[in-house]
């Protein structure tokens, strides 16, 4: 992108919508540190490495590798995880490596890979890699293609792999599927794609069954009340970043039992591809709404042309919000024989046992309780920005994170000063925030 391109969107952003930006002494830093490293746009292909661009998978590492002569090996463990999933909600989930879903896998077209798999689940499992062509004896299913993983023993998967695209391992087994053993399993192409982007990121869709004042979700249920973005649901969900002027690839897998209509706010996409690699040019055309089916990889390319907070979410009514039925433990949310004091009452409890300033509902009419069918969304605002605050929340608006439920993030296209000041931030560790708030939008 031209310098003249790109400082006509930092006008159009900074004039057109009144962005107020970040602090003098962070712009500084930003403008510092911009000095003392290379440009970051336009870096789907490093000039120093010639390494492609990785995907990042928010809320997830990857998972590291050693080289063995020409053979990637990646070491990768099934165990029982603690997962929290919000501020006020923990699970036991299983995972590998400790996390839910399980982490990153990336490799490139034609790489010899090896991954040495140990089982310290309390029954047998196996791994399947969905979406890859590999012999037989690598597929991952059990009494088919090879005997289970049983407690405490390993096996070595060793494949390589001819494929492009978005793909991800997962047990082959219904309930372990469904209680997190996914992760994900990118294949970067040996040239890269065109048109080439600036930004690329993952989301694993996970859907959980978990009762009030229960831990352990419930694998054969049917309905599903809690709804997460890489193991973890809004406002806990870590924004993506993107400069203002780039092109953004999201990768979207969906592993559980229900099909999610993914929503882009303020921009359009096109799907450039599937769980069976790169899409033709010819079958692009622009939606803003993208159905990710079960066990279905989608990858979505848009230009963030336009600056602000943008939301990305399921757009299924139920899956926008989580369970209203456990937020206070053992004490049910009656939303259906709520008042404004009643509801003031419950929302400050929570605020209290979590460690957050509760910030009072959205205002309500006078007469509400007398009108049919109220309330519905009226006091199921949970603002708790404190608690979730990281780098890539600075400077959102006061309460931010009140309408943040369920499968929910957000892309937040930034100018150049404002993306630059928020990777500072995190170089830095997320020092403390001063108490002003910029306003996106």
């Amino acid at each position: 992108m031209s310098g003249t391109r790109r400082r006509f969107f930092q006008d159009a952003a900074i004039f057109g919508v009144g962005l107020m930006g970040m602090s003098k002494s962070l712009e500084a830093q930003a403008e510092k540190s911009m000095t003392m490293r290379p440009h970051e746009m336009n870096r789907g292909r490093s000039a120093s490495t010639g390494a492609l661009l990785p995907m990042a998978t928010p809320d997830v590492a990857d998972l590291p590798h050693e080289m063995d002569g020409g053979v990637k090996v990646f070491r990768l463990v099934a165990e029982p995880v603690k997962k929290k999933i919000a501020p006020f909600k923990t699970i036991d989930a299983w995972g590998y490596n400790g996390s839910c879903p399980g982490p990153t896998i990336q490799v490139q077209q034609g790489d010899r890979v090896r991954v040495i798999f140990e089982n310290r689940l309390p029954e047998s499992t196996s791994l399947h890699w969905h979406g890859l062509e590999i012999p037989i004896e690598q597929d991952g299913v059990p009494y088919i293609s090879q005997k289970p993983v049983a407690p405490g023993e390993k096996y070595v998967y060793e494949f390589t792999v001819h494929q492009e695209g978005t793909f991800f391992y997962h047990a082959h087994s219904a309930m372990q599927e469904m209680i997190g053993q996914i992760g994900f399993f990118v294949a970067h192409p040996q040239k890269e794609y065109k048109p080439r982007a600036d930004h690329d990121y993952g989301l694993i869709l996970q859907e959980w069954a978990v009762l009030p004042s229960n831990t352990v979700p419930n694998t054969a249920a049917m309905e599903f009340n809690w709804l997460t973005f890489n193991g973890v649901s809004a406002p806990m969900t870590t924004p993506l970043l993107a400069r203002l002027g780039s092109r953004v690839r999201l990768r979207i897998v969906n592993l559980g039992m229900d099909h999610h209509p993914i929503h882009l706010h303020g921009h359009q996409f096109v799907v450039t591809g599937t769980e069976g690699g790169r899409a033709p040019e010819s079958t692009w055309y622009s939606m803003n709404t993208v159905l990710v089916g079960v066990a279905q990889a989608r990858v979505v390319e848009f230009e963030a042309k336009y600056p602000g907070a943008w939301m990305i979410h399921c757009h299924l009514p139920h899956h926008m919000m989580n369970s209203m039925m456990d937020l206070l433990r053992d004490r049910q949310i009656e939303t259906a024989d709520q008042t404004d004091m009643k509801a003031m009452s419950q929302m400050e409890s929570l605020a209290k046992s979590v460690g957050f300033e509760h910030v009072h509902h959205a205002p309500i009419a006078q007469n509400a309780a007398s009108v049919p069918g109220f309330p519905q969304d009226a006091f199921m605002e949970m603002g708790m920005d404190e608690v979730v605050e990281k780098p890539e929340t600075y400077g959102l608006l006061k309460n931010w994170s009140a309408g943040m439920m369920g499968m929910m993030t957000m892309v937040r296209v930034l100018p150049e000063k404002e993306y630059d000041a928020i990777m500072v931030r995190k170089e830095m560790g997320n020092p403390s925030a001063p108490e002003e708030h910029g306003h996106e939008s």
